[in-house]
């Protein structure tokens, strides 16, 4: 399930997801970029990190929050679990926490860290709420708390930005995103990566990429993939395995037969996993 923030908090949150999985054998899950950052909280039970010698488990946190992924992290599961992910706006780190969202990439880190006891609290009171409406109100309350003590800051040029590459799908060149905004490169590179985490061009290839996660989904049973690979703006197929793989781990043709799909960057391997 996927629950819109209220009006608000839209500039910092782009949505909420629910996430059931009633799976109890030992299951690989492959987060990867899709231009934003969140916050987990786990509420059944923990997610494993990986297996360090004899295979004992290196358990997450009940909750954390992730930064912006320069390619793929590989987490499992050996229980079901129920998942709720705060999605933020590409720039939602920057936002409520006025710390520069470079200093997250590639990273987890426990929410007691980023929110102290307040974190924890929220995690105790979402795992022991079992209605989502009253969970989403949690949520809100939360941010809305969060906000009203930060000073906003100005976002126009990350703004506008983010609109001229969302709205070009990711194709689009440096000097294009320079004449459009009227900012240098070098201070776009700079405001980017202090905001997002990820420089523009690599921002870009992400939004690229998940335009064609979007047009492989919609795509008609005539449409071939190299239709869709130069529909969403690869040079040829050799182009786009290539930027896949690097984001994925996986070709597109095993993305589209051989995962379940939880969310657009949050997949199932198959098979399972054996340790």
């Amino acid at each position: 399930m996927q629950v819109s923030p209220p009006k608000e908090l839209a500039p910092y949150i782009k949505h909420y997801l629910f996430l059931d999985n009633a799976a109890t054998d030992i299951q690989k899950l492959r987060l990867f970029s899709d231009g934003n950052t969140g916050i987990v909280f786990s509420l059944k039970s923990k997610l494993i990190s990986g297996f360090s010698d004899y295979n004992v488990k290196d358990y997450l946190p009940d909750s954390f929050l992730y930064g912006q992924l320069n390619g793929f992290k590989d987490i499992y599961s050996d229980n079901a679990i129920k998942l709720i992910i705060v999605v933020l706006q590409p720039n939602g780190i920057h936002q409520l926490l006025g710390i520069p969202a470079n200093e997250f990439q590639d990273s987890i880190i426990d929410i007691d860290n980023v929110f102290g006891q307040k974190g924890l609290d929220l995690q105790e009171k979402l795992s022991e709420e079992i209605n989502n409406q009253a969970r989403i109100e949690f949520l809100n309350h939360f941010f809305r708390n969060l906000i009203a003590k930060k000073p906003q800051s100005d976002q126009k040029i990350i703004k506008s930005s983010l609109d001229f590459i969302i709205a070009h799908k990711g194709y689009f060149s440096l000097k294009q995103l320079v004449d459009y905004t009227g900012y240098t490169e070098r201070h776009l590179e700079r405001k980017f990566k202090e905001c997002i985490g990820l420089n523009p061009k690599k921002f870009g290839n992400v939004i690229r990429l998940h335009h064609f996660l979007k047009l492989l989904k919609d795509k008609s049973e005539d449409t071939t993939l190299t239709t869709i690979c130069y529909d969403a703006g690869f040079s040829d197929q050799s182009h786009l395995i290539k930027e896949f793989r690097k984001h994925t781990g996986i070709s597109p043709r095993e993305y589209l037969y051989s995962t379940g799909k939880l969310t657009n960057n949050l997949i199932k391997t198959f098979p399972p996993v054996i340790v």
